[in-house]
C-alpha cells in the first residue's frame, strides 16, 4: 500500500539529490519514455493509416469531440492537489480515490445516455455504438491519476515510464491486429482502450496503490476547490479545442473532416505528446520552489527559451516541407491535406507557448489564470470557426493562426505579477527560437523550388538536412550563448544524474 508518510515534501528519501538533479532524472525518464512510446505508436500509426481510409478517421473525430467534453470532468484535478499541497496523508489520498471514482462512473454513465443523441446529430448512427465503448475508458481514469500522481509528487517517473511504454506497446498491437483484421474504425477505438486500461494495471502494481477510496468528504474542501478550479480551465480549453471538429461535422463530409482532423493531430503531436510530459515534470518542480518567486520566474523563463528553441524549427520546418512529407510517409490518398498541415503549423509555436504557463501557475496555486485565459478562448474561437467554416477546412486552418494568440496573450498579461514577467524578459526568451526558425524556413522554401526536379524521397531529407545546419548556423552567429545552452543540456542529459548533498 503507498506511503502516505513518504509523500510530504519534507520526509523525502530522495532529498539526498539536488532538486535540479532529481529534475534531470525526471526529464530523462519522462522525455525519453515519451519518445520511444511515440516512436512504438508513430510505427503504428503509419502502418494503420495506410489500411484505414480518412472517412474512418472523421467518423472517429465525431466521437472525439463527445469524449473530450466529457473528460475535462474526469477528476484528474484531484490528484493534481495531492502533487501541489505541501502535506499529504492517507485520508486525503483516500477521499481523492472516492471523488475520482464517483466521478468518473458518473461520466461514463453519461457518456452512454448521450450516446444516441450524438449520432443523431452527427448522422451517423455508428457513433452510438463507438461512444458506449468509449465510455469503459473513463473507469481506468482513477486508477491511472492517482498511483501517477503519487509518483510524481517525488519526482519519480521511472516506473511512470515502464507504465507508458507498456501500454504504448499493447496498443500498437492491438490496433495493428484489428486494422489487418479488417475492423474499420472499431480499430481507433480498441487501441486507445487497451492502452490506457494497460497503463492503469502497470501503475497500480508499479506503485501498490492497494488503497480503498473513502467517500467521506468532511475536510477535503481544499483538494475538492484546487480540483474545481482546474475542472474550469479545462472545460473552457475543451469547448476552445474542439469547437472546430463539432462545427465542422455538420458541415464537411466524413472524407474531409478526416483530412481535418488528421492534419490537426500532425501538426499538434509535438505540442499534445512531448510538452505535456515536461509540463509533468515542470509542475511537481516549481511547487517546490513555489516561495521563491526569483527562482520560479527564472525557471520558467528558461523552459520557455529551451522548449521554443526545440519546437519552433519542427513546426516551421513542417509548415514549408508539407507536400512532401504528407505524400511521402502518409501516401497519395492523404495528400489533399498538405496546404492544411502547413497553414496550421504556423499557430503551433503560441500553442506551444500557452501550454507552459499552466504547470506554473498551478503551482503557485493560481489556476483561475489558465481558467479565465481558456474562457476568453472558448468565446473567441468557436466565433471565429464559425465564421471561417464558409471556407471549409482551409478557413478552419486559418482561424488557428489568426484567432488563437488571444489566449497565450491573455494568460501573459495575467501571469506577470505572479511569475514576474515582463515583455522584455518574455520577448528575449521568444526570440531566439522564433527568428531563427523563420529564417531557416525561408532557407529551406527556396531551396525546396530549386529542388523541385528530385522525387520526392530524395528531395525531403536534403531539405530537412539543410534546415538543420541552417538553423544550428544561424543560433550560432546570432545567440551562441543559446546554442551552448542546447548543447549543454543535451550533453548533460546523456549521462546519468550525479548524487549531490541536498541544496
Amino acid at each position: 500500500m503507498v506511503n502516505p508518510r513518504a509523500m510530504n515534501s519534507d520526509s523525502v528519501p530522495s532529498r539526498s539529490l539536488s532538486l535540479r538533479d532529481e529534475v534531470k532524472a525526471a526529464v530523462i525518464w519522462r522525455s525519453g519514455s515519451q519518445i520511444a512510446a511515440q516512436i512504438v505508436a508513430w510505427c503504428s500509426t503509419l502502418a494503420v493509416i495506410r489500411i484505414l481510409h480518412p472517412a474512418d478517421y472523421g467518423v472517429f473525430a465525431m466521437t472525439q469531440v463527445i469524449l473530450a467534453f466529457l473528460n475535462f470532468l474526469n477528476g484528474y484535478g484531484f490528484a493534481s492537489a495531492l502533487v501541489q499541497d505541501r502535506e499529504i496523508d492517507e485520508r486525503k489520498i483516500r477521499q481523492a480515490f472516492g471523488m475520482m471514482l464517483l466521478v468518473n462512473v458518473a461520466i461514463a454513465l453519461i457518456q452512454i445516455a448521450l450516446a444516441p443523441v450524438a449520432a443523431e446529430y452527427y448522422r451517423q448512427p455508428i457513433v452510438a455504438d463507438l461512444l458506449r465503448v468509449q465510455a469503459l475508458i473513463f473507469l481506468a481514469t482513477p486508477f491511472i491519476a492517482l498511483p501517477q500522481a503519487l509518483l510524481v509528487r517525488e519526482l519519480d517517473f521511472k516506473r511512470p515510464a515502464i507504465a507508458n511504454l507498456a501500454a504504448a506497446f499493447v496498443s500498437a498491437g492491438v490496433a495493428l491486429g484489428c486494422a489487418l483484421a479488417g475492423l474499420g474504425v472499431w480499430t481507433l477505438i480498441y487501441a486507445p482502450l487497451s492502452f490506457f486500461w494497460t497503463r492503469a494495471a502497470v501503475l497500480v502494481l508499479a506503485s501498490r496503490f492497494f488503497v480503498l477510496p473513502s467517500f467521506r468528504f468532511a475536510g477535503a474542501g481544499r483538494i475538492f476547490n484546487f480540483g474545481m478550479m482546474l475542472l474550469g480551465g479545462y472545460f473552457f480549453w475543451t469547448v476552445l479545442t474542439q469547437a472546430d471538429v463539432f462545427i465542422a461535422a455538420r458541415f464537411l463530409s466524413p472524407h474531409d473532416l478526416g483530412l481535418y482532423a488528421e492534419a490537426l493531430f500532425l501538426t499538434t503531436v509535438i505540442a499534445a505528446k512531448f510538452v505535456p510530459p515536461l509540463n509533468e515534470v515542470a509542475f511537481p518542480a516549481y511547487a517546490r520552489i513555489q516561495d521563491d518567486p526569483a527562482a520560479l520566474s527564472a525557471a520558467f523563463l528558461k523552459a520557455v527559451r529551451l522548449i521554443m528553441l526545440v519546437t519552433c524549427p519542427l513546426y516551421f520546418g513542417l509548415a514549408v516541407t508539407a507536400q512532401d512529407a504528407v505524400n511521402l510517409v502518409l501516401g497519395a490518398k492523404w495528400q489533399e491535406m498538405a496546404p492544411l498541415v502547413s497553414i496550421l503549423a504556423f499557430a503551433m509555436p503560441l500553442f506551444t507557448l500557452y501550454s507552459l504557463f499552466a504547470p506554473a501557475v498551478t503551482a503557485l496555486g493560481r489556476t483561475g489564470i489558465t481558467m479565465r485565459s481558456a474562457m476568453l478562448g472558448a468565446v473567441a474561437m468557436p466565433l471565429a470557426f464559425a465564421f471561417a467554416i464558409h471556407w471549409g477546412a482551409i478557413g478552419l486552418a486559418w482561424a488557428w493562426v489568426l484567432a488563437f494568440p488571444v489566449v497565450p496573450l491573455a494568460a501573459f498579461v495575467q501571469s506577470r505579477e505572479p511569475l514576474g514577467l515582463t515583455v522584455r524578459n518574455m520577448a528575449a526568451a521568444l526570440a531566439p527560437g522564433l527568428a531563427a526558425s523563420a529564417c531557416m524556413a525561408l532557407v529551406v522554401g527556396a531551396a525546396g523550388l530549386a529542388l523541385d526536379s528530385l522525387a520526392v524521397w530524395q528531395r525531403l531529407p536534403l531539405l530537412v538536412g539543410l534546415g538543420g545546419i541552417t538553423y544550428v548556423a544561424l543560433l550560432y552567429i546570432v545567440s551562441r550563448d543559446t546554442l551552448s545552452e542546447v548543447v549543454g543540456l543535451l550533453a548533460r542529459r546523456k549521462s546519468a544524474p550525479e548524487l549531490q548533498p541536498a541544496e
